[in-house]
């Protein structure tokens, strides 16, 4: 990546890195973007000690929006909610505008052999995941093994097989 580009996506991150209060704690461009904006940046070809250098850097120099506007916290208005028809007993988690980033534990329905590059896990809590790479991972036939979806750098998420330990990123379908 050239080095101007760079300089134009840290300062383009630093202005979307977003309000540093005293009151709210830091939260990481993993966090704050999306899968498809992560990508779109070409911040999925960092190291992981680059992405936290790039994270430390944010966290030192950023400029909130609101101060970039010329705002404060209290001259911006709460979006709308209609509560009512807001269903909160659905687990969201895995879908990019869920803010839920915990672990996943649950079981694959039926046989598992491994992941082949397009293998799609349907699990016993309903819920569908998609591998998200091209890895391949072959083991002896399990029947209903448990599993671990556990939350990746940017939005990302990994799936693991019991007593095996590797993981193969994948993205939530339902």
């Amino acid at each position: 990546m050239s080095a101007p580009r760079l300089v134009s996506i840290l300062v383009l991150l630093t202005l979307a890195a977003g309000s540093l209060s005293a009151s709210q704690p830091f939260s990481t461009l993993e966090e704050r973007m999306t899968g498809q904006e992560f990508r779109e940046t070409g911040l999925h070809k960092l190291s992981d000690e680059e992405l936290a250098a790039l994270n430390r850097w944010i966290r030192q120099r950023s400029l909130t929006l609101e101060e970039y506007r010329g705002e404060t916290t209290t001259d911006r208005a709460a979006p709308a909610r209609d509560d009512a028809t807001e269903d909160t007993t659905a687990d969201r988690r895995g879908f990019e505008e869920a803010s839920e980033r915990s672990p996943i534990n649950s079981r694959i329905v039926g046989s598992f052999t491994g992941w082949r590059g397009n293998t799609v896990f349907e699990l016993e809590n309903g819920m569908v995941w998609r591998q998200a790479e091209n890895d391949t991972f072959a083991v002896r036939e399990m029947e209903n093994p448990e599993v671990e979806i556990r939350p990746g750098l940017f939005g990302t998420w990994r799936l693991s097989v019991e007593g095996y330990s590797s993981a193969v990123r994948v993205e939530r379908v339902r």
